[in-house]
């Protein structure tokens, strides 16, 4: 499973993708509140990790959960 962190802009906000191991987009969701996206898209387990990526990343880099 991969986290990708993009940049948004003025009027687009920064977002989260979660890719699997084939790369297929399983969320796609705001770095504001990711609490609820975490539970909506059933990714509770990589709950701590995907939290201190969103802080911590710089954007475009990808990496493996």
């Amino acid at each position: 499973m991969y986290f990708l962190k993009t940049q948004g802009t003025n009027k687009i906000p920064d977002y989260i993708q979660i890719r699997d191991d084939d790369f297929v987009l399983l969320a796609h969701f705001k770095t504001n509140y990711p609490e609820n996206q975490i539970r909506k898209y059933q990714l509770v387990e990589y709950k701590k990790e995907i939290l201190k990526l969103i802080a911590i990343a710089p954007y475009g880099i990808l990496y493996e959960l």
